[in-house]
């Protein structure tokens, strides 16, 4: 059966360890540790901000973990890969440290994505340099993630993680086959123009976690223009990506999970959950 957790940002303008209180509240044993940073930040001092620091002591976190009786089964690492790298881009070396505090906290996978381009400089690669940047900052978080025994996973969230090729072409420059897979966003790949049916069947044996979220008809016009959206809105199998038979798909090559909901709202979190118990039963 598929480990179902969620996002540790269910409630919003709130620390961390409310959110792991209020995963808890609904039900669940399981969590992602969806958002983190360097150094200090203002809003965890100021109550607002559920992002653990990279830089911290692990027992802090490990600490809410335990005291709420979750099990964490991913750090996500979400990346700005294709701008120059600077000091304020989250890149190489945050995926590091969240290889390591992974390490620490006993968590098997560190999610990380390319993201969108935010610069004139990134805005302009052509394809062979989009695939050249990833791999030049991945380089080192890959080696990192196969010393320390980390599954470093790439999610759909950009121009080349949205596409089928170039996700392939991804993996082959990488290498390590062994560190180096794949977590399926549900929602982005679809909002990116992608085919999760033809991910999953080219990419079987690399999918080591799923990230679901369904997205209704208003999406639509969006889609194939924009590159992933945090959360959805609406139950899972209440939209139009066709979740219960993706879900069959993963059930038919073996999947058993992690995974982790990306819906926002207690009804639409406790209802996404039973379904896909049932479409995994």
């Amino acid at each position: 059966m598929i480990k179902i957790g969620c996002f540790a940002l269910v409630n919003p303008f709130s620390t961390l360890e409310p959110q792991f209180e209020a995963i808890r509240a609904m039900g669940f044993d399981y969590a992602d540790l969806t958002d983190s940073h360097d150094g200090a930040i203002l809003g965890n001092e100021f109550g607002f901000t559920a992002a653990a620091s990279l830089d911290a002591h692990p027992g802090r976190v490990r600490g809410m973990v335990e005291r709420n009786q979750l099990t964490l089964t991913a750090v996500c690492a979400h990346a700005n890969l294709l701008d120059p790298t600077g000091p304020d881009t989250y890149g190489t070396q945050q995926i590091i440290k969240a290889i390591r505090l992974a390490r620490d906290l006993g968590v098997k996978q560190v999610i990380t994505t390319e993201g969108d381009p935010k610069t004139p400089f990134g805005e302009s690669l052509s394809h062979e340099e989009r695939i050249f940047s990833v791999v030049e900052k991945l380089y080192w978080p890959v080696q990192w993630a196969a010393e320390l025994g980390i599954d470093l996973l790439l999610e759909p969230h950009g121009i080349l993680t949205d596409s089928v090729d170039a996700t392939a072409e991804l993996l082959e420059r990488l290498g390590h086959p062994e560190t180096v897979g794949l977590n399926l966003d549900t929602g982005n790949l679809w909002l990116g123009g992608g085919d999760n049916f033809a991910y999953i069947e080219r990419f079987a044996d690399r999918i080591k976690h799923v990230h679901w979220k369904d997205l209704d008809a208003e999406w639509e016009p969006k889609r194939g223009q924009m590159f992933g959206c945090g959360m959805g809105l609406i139950p899972l199998g209440e939209g139009v990506i066709g979740l219960p038979e993706i879900a069959a798909e993963l059930k038919k090559i073996g999947f058993e999970g992690p995974t982790t909901l990306e819906v926002f709202g207690e009804e639409a979190v406790k209802a996404s959950a039973e379904s896909l118990r049932i479409w995994f039963a």
